[in-house]
């Protein structure tokens, strides 16, 4: 399968270690130390959407639904930047993938829990 990104084209598209819902904590940048909850996951820009990370203020015209004003919302950050939260100990941890009833699961590598 090949995949178009930003002026790059993969033979194959990436393994993320990361999905929706997962607790994750900001590694590097302005961010640094700030958690949250990874709302989307865009594979095609590596990037994803944090809960209370890396928030902009967006400028939006009123509608029927949409009063208007200034609204703050989280912009997408680099998976890069990401790292998983144990969900045992609630520190950083690396993920790992291993075979599990024929099913490749995600597992954390400080605990060595499996990652739902």
């Amino acid at each position: 399968m090949i995949t178009k990104s930003k002026n790059k084209i993969r033979r194959f598209a990436p393994k993320l270690n990361l999905k929706k819902g997962d607790q994750v904590i900001v590694i590097s940048g302005d961010q640094k130390g700030k958690k949250g909850e990874v709302q989307k996951v865009m594979k095609e820009t590596l990037k994803a959407i944090v809960t209370d990370v890396n928030m902009v203020k967006r400028h939006t015209k009123p509608t029927n639904n949409n009063p208007g004003g200034i609204r703050e919302i989280p912009a997408p950050i680099y998976i890069s930047k990401l790292m998983l939260l144990d969900p045992k100990s609630g520190e950083p941890t690396r993920v790992g993938r291993r075979t599990e009833n024929g099913k490749s699961v995600r597992y954390a590598k400080k605990s060595g829990q499996t990652i739902k």
